[in-house]
């Protein structure tokens, strides 16, 4: 579907001159350019056309939650055909993992998650699964680590109306997506079984998917409302992505066991010729419990700090973000980039001081500081062709 901008206004002002401008530089190929414009010239709305002109998945990247919400707001009402998505931190609380030496203190990771704001971050990289003609608004935690692509999109499920598939097999493909089993009720997250029919929570929308199998043909494919049970679509196919970001191929979780235990094993001995037998013993103890938890269930608490491993990455190397879900061609604009861009810059920093700490004294692997946000040369090397919008731009 193209994008397609419903409203009432027409462009007034300098506005029209401002869209022709910048459609006109992005067709010519100039991959920076600015937007400048006072709060109330109707900057989101020249936004707005020129997506409609250039006809491309787009990320909006704003500061703060408050703003990327507005934007959130605008451009839906612009765009009620198409998918527009939010993608911002999900945590309604967040004190993250740290150990404060001179205090001998260590403060254990805490938060609490928003499951609605969970939900719409996975809808976000579902859509770009699916289709082009989406716009994601999101802030600048949309640097960190994300979990890696290629695997959110292989490891779906593709499922065709009147096809053979085997229903054990499917059941336990649930389970590798971090889908839980379920005996009562249906809630995201979750999947159950009754007779020949199988109904899944899906963790990226407020509906159910039911399927309906006659031994293991699949026979029916809905979309249903999990409170009434109610149709509200029928398909001839779907797809099932998985319940988290953080999601790895079995063979892959194998490797990352064995170079976990290597790196394990090297750093235990290097804490001892150190003479540093308490943080070598805690680094110990902590690392095995996480490899049984891995080994087991696939999962472990803090999982996010073994991302090299499951993602499969080099030493030192980037992690996926969600602008790696986007195709190559997509259009940015950086939202009041005389504030958002020194926040890029500035995150790096903060995340690997906190994380050197940890270990240093024997509470994460040398590994977990390649658990981190995008440095700033990353983020610029994955950014296309972007506009700057400010009413203050400067360089940077």
């Amino acid at each position: 579907m193209r994008f397609k901008v419903v409203s009432e206004y027409n462009p007034a002002g300098d506005q029209q001159e401002a869209i022709s401008g910048l459609a006109d530089g992005i067709n010519r190929g100039y991959k920076r350019q600015t937007l400048k414009g006072v709060t109330g010239s109707g900057k989101t709305y020249t936004m707005a056309k020129v997506i409609e002109e250039i006809q491309k998945p787009t990320l909006v990247l704003s500061h703060n939650k408050t703003l990327a919400a507005q934007l959130y707001r605008e451009f839906q009402d612009f765009f009620p055909e198409n998918a527009v998505e939010y993608f911002v931190s999900y945590y309604d609380y967040y004190q993250p993992e740290a150990y404060v030496a001179k205090q001998d203190l260590y403060i254990e990771k805490d938060s609490s998650i928003n499951e609605e704001i969970d939900r719409l971050r996975l809808q976000a990289t579902a859509s770009l699964m699916e289709r082009r003609d989406v716009i994601i608004v999101a802030t600048v935690s949309c640097i960190y680590g994300l979990g890696n692509p290629v695997d959110y999109h292989d490891m779906r499920i593709v499922l065709s109306k009147n096809t053979e598939m085997e229903q054990r097999k499917l059941l336990s493909q649930l389970v590798s997506l971090q889908y839980e089993r379920s005996t009562t009720t249906l809630e995201r997250g979750n999947f159950r079984v009754r007779g020949d029919v199988i109904e899944i929570g899906l963790t990226y929308s407020r509906h159910a998917l039911r399927l309906e199998f006659s031994g293991d043909t699949l026979e029916r494919i809905r979309t249903i409302d999990p409170l009434t049970g109610n149709t509200v679509r029928e398909h001839d196919e779907a797809f099932v992505y998985p319940a988290k970001f953080f999601v790895t191929p079995q063979a892959r979780v194998e490797s990352a066991l064995t170079g976990i235990r290597a790196e394990l094993d090297a750093r235990y001995h290097e804490l001892l010729d150190n003479k540093k037998i308490v943080e070598a013993e805690r680094l110990k103890m902590r690392t095995e419990y996480d490899l049984e938890m891995l080994g087991e269930m696939g999962y472990c608490s803090g999982i996010e700090n073994y991302s090299r491993y499951l993602s499969g990455r080099g030493k030192g190397e980037r992690p996926g973000v969600l602008l790696d879900f986007f195709p190559q061609d997509f259009l940015a604009f950086v939202d009041e980039s005389h504030v958002t861009i020194p926040q890029v810059g500035g995150m790096y920093e903060g995340d690997r001081a906190r994380k050197l700490s940890l270990v240093e004294y024997g509470f994460r692997l040398p590994s977990a500081l390649d658990n981190r946000p995008l440095v700033f040369n990353e983020f610029e090397k994955l950014l296309g062709t972007t506009i700057f919008v400010s009413a203050t731009p400067s360089a940077y």
